[in-house]
């Protein structure tokens, strides 16, 4: 069945197609232009008021001249520097300095008039210069000279004060001078509109008046933030209507921060008010902003306007919630801030621009995150307190939920996490319940007020439509010109998600907030599991819904939970026992219920740890040693063995198989302090590599590992015994690897005979030769002659290749070594000169016999390769 979406999410979806469809088509009717331009010949000059560069187009040049790319800007050639432009600029710096060591220097040597006439006379200069120079052409040198104006109004200032006032206050004196410094400066800049500098400096300068008379007025910090928002505001109206890039950028900087210093005074004053009443005059401050940044935010462009809906969502938040915070305790006040973060999600259906709303909504979700991050370290002790209890087992049952975690939390501080957890989950639960509902209510919010790529007057791309009929252009499906969005299913699976997660961290933080009793607080959490594991049962949907998030959530819940509450009935023995019971049959319920592989798969896992911890109790309950208890925790595994031969090649078999083969790992880890023991684990878990080996699926691997397990208990049992013969190691290697080597020759009677053989008789025949060697007995050499000819007969009688080699090189070896001494002894009975007369002798029979040698070793070489 078709899925067909309600009407308001259509609709969003639709116009977001249409908008990529028109921004695509002007950038395709910008490249037409500009290929069509790329066509036509070169003209001479270009039309008055077209400017080919602003379209990305490359204007007339010389012909034959290459096509430059799409969106190349031609540069325009700088006017060459001449030297009256260097001779002005040097004269003016060179004026400013003499101006600063005139200042310093030669001040004191002057009457009161003669110094204000001076100064009067330079800093008239340095003004009226630039109107000159720019009437020149001498545009540089006119910004040169404006700077050194600049600098010597600074410092008239400076000497009007050091002189005439000096007994006046400083920084009464600095606020005058500075508003009437950025008044002179904006009437200057505006008078001569070609200069850059002018205009900044005035708005840096509008910077310090009210902040400086504040600070002059010994006013109290409410009345700073005051005249630090006033500042704020005055910025804002530059940076929105001021004449120019650099103004507009310079407003901004200094808007930013004295509205940021503005902030941080209200939200201290509200934050440290000693009552409601107290925190109403910072609340007015921050409210105020939030209006100023709201106002900004309607009028700023698309990034700024977010921005300004951030703050003033933020701002308000901080205004409003900061009355009821001053009168509840120190740990429900992030209640108050919550309950007003929450209520900024009403501009959904309010009247603001679609960006500034953006920014408010962003505001709230602020807000929400930092009372989930105050909530969250409750959550992280009551989950990962439990660890603590491993250091003493069984104690006996503690007296609450609280000491049973060990933590240090100020728990009567964090009344309020379980109330905020549970606050936002149900918020979350309910998105997730009625999500059609919530995307109708939002929908304005999603529709787009503008095409992209269209100005604010319009484009012709803005306002083609497609006629009826028409297919999706190429482009549409996922090409150039679209953004991929998360889906509204992955976004109502997310806040089901969420949901669940903090109901449940709610529920586990409500214990340990109420201290409730240690056995409760253990029903409490099995329980939870209990309901998490039901969740996840249940299985994702058809995915429209979201609800394949929520079952992940429930399930990654149901473990954790698990975990924890296995740790936390360690304190005592009868609930451990009742826990880790509970959860091995919930678990092993689960897997049976579900429907899909994977949590079919987490929880057979889960239900064999589970089991294979609760035969490690008994052995604890029974007063066993470790290594006592390691054949009990064998248990398991055999049933994990059992239960593949049922399961045999369903998908869960082998991760439960997997798991039960951990827990024999476990009790051999357990043994490795007693060697009998270790022994007799090594032999059992053997045994049950033999039973896996025998379904043939699990025979390659399995088959190989029981015999290493068998060999390996062999040892094992032997080293205990303080068995010294190598040969009662070697031969439980040889003799089941030679009788496997039989039965495989019998199957295929190509089979190599060092495939079949090699190995089996090399574990026997190398360890012994090298003892022999050493061995100063005749017992074991003998032995091992007799061994290695009826190897080497039985090789030769079957023309068994590995046989007949292995067994002649040991036997030669063997006699070597035994004939040895009597070689040593009749060759220091012999002459000196016999040695070379036998080996020129032997030289010589053989080269005369060469031809009939090399015709016998190739004989041998031939029958060698014939054999197997």
């Amino acid at each position: 069945m078709e899925h067909v979406p309600p009407p308001a999410e259509e609709l969003a979806r639709l116009d977001r197609e249409l908008a990529e469809l028109d921004a695509r088509r002007a950038q395709l009717l910008t490249r037409r232009a500009w290929l069509l331009a790329a066509l036509r010949p070169p003209t001479p000059t270009a039309a008055p008021g077209w400017n080919p560069s602003a379209w990305g187009a490359p204007s007339g040049g010389r012909p034959g001249a290459p096509a430059q790319p799409w969106g190349y800007v031609p540069k325009q050639p700088s006017a060459p520097r001449s030297a009256q432009n260097v001779l002005l600029t040097l004269g003016g710096l060179l004026l400013t300095v003499a101006a600063i060591a005139f200042t310093l220097v030669s001040w004191g040597s002057m009457g009161i008039g003669g110094r204000s006439a001076v100064l009067s006379v330079v800093t008239l200069g340095a003004l009226i210069a630039p109107a000159v120079l720019l009437r020149r052409g001498l545009a540089s040198t006119a910004e040169a000279l404006a700077a050194l104006a600049l600098v010597l109004t600074l410092l008239d200032v400076y000497a009007v004060h050091a002189v005439a006032a000096p007994d006046t206050d400083g920084l009464g004196f600095t606020a005058v001078a500075s508003a009437v410094l950025a008044a002179l400066w904006t009437a200057y800049g505006l008078a001569l509109g070609k200069l850059r500098l002018p205009l900044p400096a005035a708005v840096v300068l509008a910077q310090w008046p009210l902040l400086f008379w504040a600070w002059a007025a010994g006013a109290p910090a409410l009345v700073v933030g005051w005249a630090l928002l006033a500042t704020a505001v005055l910025d804002g109206v530059i940076a929105l209507w001021g004449k120019g890039a650099g103004v507009r950028v310079t407003a901004c900087v200094g808007g930013s921060v004295m509205a940021f210093s503005a902030l941080m005074v209200g939200l201290t004053l509200s934050t440290t008010a000693s009552g409601p009443l107290g925190a109403v005059a910072p609340g007015g401050l921050l409210l105020a902003a939030a209006a100023a940044a709201g106002a900004g935010a309607w009028r700023a462009p698309k990034g700024f306007a977010r921005a300004g809906g951030v703050v003033a969502g933020l701002a308000a938040v901080a205004a409003v919630g900061g009355v009821p915070a001053a009168a509840v305790p120190e740990g429900w006040r992030v209640l108050a801030y919550l309950l007003c973060g929450l209520a900024l999600t009403a501009v959904v259906r309010s009247r603001l621009p679609r960006n500034a709303a953006h920014g408010v909504l962003a505001a709230s979700g602020a807000v929400v995150a930092g009372a989930l991050v105050w909530a969250l370290p409750p959550v992280a002790a009551v989950l990962l307190g439990p660890v603590t209890i491993l250091s003493d087992v069984w104690a006996g049952s503690p007296e609450g939920f609280r000491s049973a975690l060990g933590s240090t939390l100020p728990w009567t501080e964090l009344a309020a996490a379980p109330v905020v957890l549970a606050l936002v989950a149900g918020l979350l639960g309910a998105a997730y319940r009625w999500w059609p509902s919530l995307v109708r209510l939002a929908a304005p919010l999603t529709v787009r007020e503008e095409t992209p790529g269209a100005d604010a007057a319009g484009s012709p791309g803005a306002a083609w439509t497609a006629p009826p009929g028409a297919g999706a252009p190429w482009y549409a499906a996922g090409g150039i010109g679209t953004r991929r969005r998360p889906s509204g299913a992955a976004v109502r699976g997310a806040a089901g998600a969420g949901a669940t997660a903090l109901a449940w961290g709610a529920l586990l933080v409500a214990g340990a907030v109420l201290d409730v009793p240690y056995a409760l607080a253990v029903v409490a959490e099995t329980l939870l599991v209990a309901g998490l594991l039901a969740l996840a049962v249940r299985g994702p949907g058809s995915g429209r819904d979201g609800s394949a998030a929520l079952v992940v959530t429930a399930l990654v819940g149901a473990v954790g939970g698990a975990v924890s509450t296995g740790l936390l009935s360690l304190a005592s023995e009868g609930a451990a026992y009742g826990v880790f019971g509970a959860l091995t049959v919930l678990f092993a319920g689960a897997a049976v219920r579900a429907r899909s592989e994977v949590p079919t798969a987490v929880f057979a896992v889960a239900a064999v740890v589970w089991g294979t911890a609760l035969t490690g109790l008994a052995g604890g309950s029974l007063g066993l040693a470790p290594h006592e208890a390691a054949p009990l925790l064998l248990l398991v595994p055999a049933l994990t063995v059992l239960l593949g031969t049922r399961l045999r090649r369903d998908p869960v078999a082998l991760p439960v198989e997997l798991t039960g083969a951990l827990g024999a790992l476990v009790a051999v880890g357990l043994a490795v302090s007693d060697a009998p023991f270790l022994a007799l684990v090594l032999a059992l878990c053997g045994v049950l590599a033999a039973g896996a080996a025998v379904r043939p699926e699990r025979r390659p691997v399995a088959g190989c590992l029981a015999a290493a397990l068998f060999v390996l208990a062999t040892w094992v049992r032997l080293a205990a015994s303080e068995v010294s013969f190598a040969e009662a190691y070697t031969l439980p290697v040889t003799v089941p690897a030679l009788v496997v080597g039989f039965l495989r020759r019998r199957k295929d009677p190509e089979a190599s005979s060092w495939t079949a053989y090699g190995p089996g008789l090399a574990a026997t025949l190398l360890p012994s030769l090298a003892v022999a060697w050493t061995d100063s007995d005749w017992q074991r050499p003998l032995l091992l002659g007799v061994a290695a000819l009826v190897i080497t007969l039985l090789g030769a009688r079957h023309r068994l290749q590995a046989l007949l080699l292995l067994g002649g090189a040991v036997l030669a070896l063997d006699g070597l070594h035994e004939l040895a001494p009597y070689v040593v002894q009749v060759a220091g009975a012999l002459p000196r000169w016999l040695p070379p007369a036998l080996a020129g002798l032997l030289l010589l029979v053989v080269g005369a016999t060469y031809e009939q040698r090399l015709r016998d070793a190739r004989r041998l070489r031939d029958t060698l390769g014939r054999m197997r």
